[in-house]
C-alpha cells in the first residue's frame, strides 16, 4: 500500500507570496553591483559597498551612484 502526501491547497498562501517578494527584493538588493559589472566600472568597490551598506537605503543609493558614474575613457596613441 503506497502513501501519498497531497498539498493542503494550491492557492497562493502567505508563505508563497512572501517567498516571491523576498526573491524579488534579493535581486533588487544586488542590482547596483550588476549594473557596475555590465558597464565595466570598477565593480568590486560597488560590490563591497552594496554588500556591507546596502541594507541602509543611503548605502544602496551610494552603490547605485557608483555604478552609474561616468566611465573612464583611455585614449591609446596609434
Amino acid at each position: 500500500m503506497a502513501y501519498t502526501v497531497e498539498p493542503e491547497s494550491r492557492s497562493w498562501t502567505t508563505t508563497k507570496v512572501v517567498s516571491v517578494v523576498v526573491a524579488i527584493l534579493t535581486a533588487g538588493y544586488m542590482l547596483p553591483w550588476c549594473i557596475a559589472a555590465v558597464r565595466d566600472v570598477p565593480h568590486w568597490a560597488v560590490f563591497w559597498v552594496n554588500l556591507l551598506l546596502g541594507w541602509t537605503i543611503i548605502g544602496w543609493i551610494i552603490a547605485l551612484i557608483m555604478a552609474l558614474r561616468a566611465q573612464r575613457v583611455t585614449i591609446t596613441p596609434n
